[in-house]
């Protein structure tokens, strides 16, 4: 069925709104990253109460190398989120198809099925830009 510009799909909707959850979920999972990791709390308590089997010697790694690339990952993790959220409203509006599926990419770097959604549905509805 050929688009004829007066219906607005579903599947371009449905793209971008995975995409800005994918989004949330990144800069919030990134910004905690970074706090934790900022506000020097332990995260061997954190970890191990979701895993109490992890073994004694990771409780016992130094904090020397693993707020660095700890903040840099959050901050990735934000930048990413922040992109897949613009990219998500982009795609709802049906502004700009290259923001909307690089929002959409951007939401499933982190292997995240949201992600992968939003990039399957984003692709499919590009005659609707």
């Amino acid at each position: 069925m050929a688009y004829n510009g007066n219906d607005r799909g579903g599947l371009l909707s449905a793209g971008g709104v995975l995409s800005i959850v994918a989004g949330a979920f990144e800069v919030i999972g990134g910004g905690l990253m970074v706090a934790l990791v900022s506000l020097r709390i332990p995260l061997r308590l954190w970890f191990s109460s979701f895993w109490p089997g992890v073994p004694g010697s990771w409780h016992a790694c130094s904090w020397a190398g693993v707020p660095t690339w700890l903040i840099v990952i959050g901050g990735l993790f934000v930048v990413l989120g922040i992109i897949a959220i613009a990219g998500g409203v982009s795609a709802i509006k049906r502004k700009s198809f290259g923001l909307s599926l690089a929002g959409a990419i951007c939401a499933f770097i982190p292997l995240n099925l949201f992600g992968l959604l939003a990039v399957i549905f984003v692709s499919l509805g590009k005659r609707e830009f």
